[in-house]
């Protein structure tokens, strides 16, 4: 059998060689992606990650409570302990580009980024993540970053003393009221559901913030006013009814995440919700090509799950990758 290039250290890390096939190439730089690295770099696969940013949804989360070998991190420091990690190893990074298409090119995957650059690799990890979901409501897209945010965590601090709402009432709008207790004035909670879906450590501690915290649950939000700034939301009962009128400074609209797999349609398997179907080793719908985290249809969106399976999906790469013969 012909030895295979990747039992072969690559070289020390660098950025995006347009031209080079690598072994493996690693599409997101979330816990996903970043793991998915260090355990490429361990099999000595010559590999390249690329992504918008480095950290993904984690940089907008503010306190971890429940990843393994931390009582206690900020999102912040949790991305920045991944990064320092990953660059320890020799692999190449791309940060500040968007891979736009994924598919075929003869035996090899061709990923096109959106400054038209062209990757080539024997192997691809999609670890893309999922993006904030928008309410599609009158005045939302107008005011965005003039009261209108989807991330607590980078934006808290501007309200401070305001009167705020948030939107939404699972485990992120519910660790938006909390981040916000300590900073706003007073804050709303508007939720087309009954009550919150939030784990019970949250919601005690929104309780306890008493009447700082009033909740409209079963509504639904009629539009977003103001002209140079939010200045107020307007929002009626779900099955219809007499509007209300919220005079608030922000809003912060938490309603869900849509999975980020516009570069895998028509050629990956996706589900309903557009996540990108896996089986238990992190393979697609298409020999070589695997996916990990957020993206994709496990269950569960959490750090440490995320940060597993893309231990997983480098692990199911390089035993495809051995069992070329190429």
């Amino acid at each position: 059998m012909e030895e295979l290039k990747f039992l072969v250290a690559p070289e020390t890390g660098k950025g995006l060689r347009e031209g080079h096939l690598y072994d493996l190439a690693i599409v997101g730089g979330g816990p996903a992606g970043l793991t998915a690295g260090v355990y490429a770099a361990r099999k000595k696969l010559d590999t390249l990650l690329v992504s918008r940013d480095i950290g993904g949804q984690t940089l907008l989360t503010s306190d971890i409570e429940n990843y393994m070998g931390y009582h206690y991190i900020s999102g912040k420091e949790l991305a920045a302990k991944f990064e320092e990690q990953v660059k320890a190893y020799p692999i190449d990074i791309a940060v500040g580009e968007e891979v736009v298409s994924l598919g075929k090119g003869g035996e090899d995957f061709v990923l096109t980024t959106a400054t038209r650059k062209e990757i080539r690799a024997r192997a691809v990890i999609v670890a893309t993540g999922k993006r904030s979901r928008p309410l599609n409501v009158p005045g939302e897209r107008e005011l965005v970053g003039r009261g209108v945010s989807y991330c607590a965590v980078c934006d808290a601090p501007l309200f401070s003393g305001k009167d705020v709402a948030v939107i939404g009432a699972g485990n992120s709008g519910a660790t938006a009221v909390v981040d916000l207790i300590k900073i706003a004035d007073r804050v709303y909670v508007v939720d087309i559901m009954p009550g919150w879906r939030a784990d019970p450590v949250l919601v005690e501690r929104i309780a306890a913030a008493g009447a700082k915290v009033k909740a409209y649950f079963g509504h639904e939000v009629v539009r977003i006013e103001g002209r140079d700034r939010v200045e107020g939301i307007v929002i009626r009962p779900r099955g219809g009814g007499e509007e209300v009128r919220l005079p608030v400074q922000g809003v912060f609209i938490e309603i869900g995440l849509i999975p980020n797999s516009d570069l895998a349609k028509g050629f990956l398997a996706l589900n309903e919700a557009g996540e990108i179907v896996v089986d238990c080793r992190c393979r697609t719908s298409v020999p070589g090509v695997f996916a990990a985290g957020d993206v994709t249809d496990v269950p569960e969106k959490q750090v440490i799950i995320a940060a597993g399976e893309g231990a997983k999906a480098a692990l199911s790469a390089y035993a495809y990758l051995i069992g070329q013969r190429r």
